[in-house]
């Protein structure tokens, strides 16, 4: 009989728990034996506890390259759930011990750089396997798959994802969100410069302006929505067979009201991750957002009256209400030294952001395609609506960690045509995840195809 596979997790963070069910159920019949190695495991005792026979926990701190090193040298398959930011490390570790590597996260610049010695060596670095990047790939190639096989040719795609919350969970927090993944990668979501393409027009939004320009997004049934632009559009032309597309753009959804509070923010310099205050841990929030204006408020004075009038905004407007509900403007401190301004507010919003246990989270996703079709324009929507169960069993971690249990259950068995650096834009990947999604999980997505006039070329 031949030794069971020997899969490697890195990390068991929140998006973690679906992946982890999804290998521990097919375990036993794949002949798999599951290492996950985290930094408290401690925690994965009750989830492991019953599957003792194919799976087992231990100690890895993320920076500890020896130790990376070794488990790697004892596994077969690596599957990473690790910050991106450690990925490449990861990479270089599976091509020196010869390791297949599945992960979630987007491809970089320094894992990218190996994929020739990858494919040279036989191996498969299986990336963006998710649900944003992953999903959002597999979805959007088996619709662009079936209007090319119709006669169709591509004018128009606009991608939206966003993890947000069940109305039900909202309660009285008037931003209408709650963290259910990495909260760094909220605050510091946009910064950079967006890019994408409308009627052949280069569109470029700087970090400033982001998040004073999203746009209205409806999705069928769950009402509108608001979505702003995500990284570099222009990317996805190449992987996705577009590259003569006149108008792509991908965005973030958030429910209305989210973006121009957001942008009140970044006016303010609170989402700066580049300067470090030095402050002590007394300071308070009232002492950092005075700070920031041009003039210290006098005795007497209301912070938030003065942040409003700095901003341009009305004292009562929605903006300042979801300001004043975070608490910025209040004495209590911040709560920790030597930090960022993004660093503070992710401490604020850390506590005013936490799922409760039994709140339910919500996974959005939604494409447009236009086409044109014998002389005529058509609009295909496709949407998907997720809810979590639980703050433990979340639509995030379903729509994250499911595809990419299944994207390693076809790589093991040999079923992943492509070598080196590879992404599920190709069928063999992507229909078969797709359709055992919706077979087995109900994860599926729902289309709707409207007529909407004559082409004129």
């Amino acid at each position: 009989m031949t030794s069971p596979t020997r899969l490697l997790l890195l990390g068991a963070g929140r998006s973690a728990s679906a992946l982890m069910q999804y290998l521990l159920r097919h375990a036993p019949a794949e002949r798999w034996f599951l290492t996950v190695a985290d930094a408290l495991p401690a925690h994965l005792a009750p989830v492991l506890a019953a599957h003792s026979q194919y799976a087992r926990a231990v100690p890895f701190e993320a920076e500890n390259s020896a130790r990376l090193d070794l488990l790697v040298a004892e596994a077969d398959v690596v599957i990473s759930m690790l910050p991106a930011a450690f990925h490449p490390a990861v990479a270089r570790a599976c091509l020196a011990h010869g390791r297949h590597l599945a992960t979630a996260s987007y491809v970089s610049a320094e894992v990218q750089a190996l994929h020739a010695e990858a494919a040279a060596a036989g191996l498969v670095f299986l990336m963006e396997c998710g649900l944003d990047p992953g999903l959002d790939h597999m979805s959007a190639m088996r619709a662009i798959e079936h209007i090319r096989g119709r006669g169709g040719r591509l004018t128009g795609f606009t991608s939206h994802c966003g993890g947000l919350l069940d109305p039900a969970s909202e309660g009285d927090n008037p931003w209408r969100y709650k963290f259910t993944w990495n909260p760094r990668n909220v605050v510091l979501a946009g910064q950079g410069t967006a890019k994408y393409l409308e009627a052949g027009h280069l569109r470029i939004i700087p970090y400033q302006q982001l998040f004073a320009r999203a746009e209205e997004v409806h999705v069928p049934g769950h009402g509108t929505f608001e979505g702003y632009a995500n990284r570099d559009s222009l990317n996805y032309r190449v992987p996705y067979g577009l590259a003569d597309i006149p108008s792509i753009r991908r965005g973030t959804l958030r429910r209305p009201g989210y973006c121009a509070a957001w942008h009140a923010l970044v006016r303010l310099g609170l989402t700066d991750d580049s300067v470090n205050l030095a402050n002590s841990a007394a300071l308070t929030w009232y002492e950092l957002v005075a700070g920031y204006l041009p003039h210290w408020p006098a005795p007497g004075w209301s912070l938030s009256a003065l942040t409003a009038e700095y901003l341009g905004l009305a004292h009562n407007s929605p903006e300042m209400q979801r300001l004043v509900w975070l608490g910025i403007f209040e004495q209590t401190p911040v709560g920790r030294a030597n930090a960022t301004p993004a660093q503070l507010l992710e401490h604020l919003l850390a506590e005013k952001w936490q799922l409760q246990p039994h709140d339910h989270d919500m996974i959005v996703m939604q494409h447009q395609f236009d086409y044109e079709r014998a002389a005529e324009n058509y609009r295909l929507t496709s949407s998907l609506v997720v809810l979590g169960d639980d703050a433990t069993h979340t639509a995030m971690a379903k729509t994250v960690g499911l595809p990419l249990g299944m994207a390693v259950r076809r790589l093991v068995r040999g079923e992943v045509a492509g070598r080196g650096v590879v992404i599920p834009t190709t069928a063999d990947l992507y229909a078969p995840i797709l359709h055992e999604l919706a077979a087995d999980y109900g994860i599926t997505f729902t289309e709707e195809e409207t007529h909407t006039g004559p082409f004129f070329a």
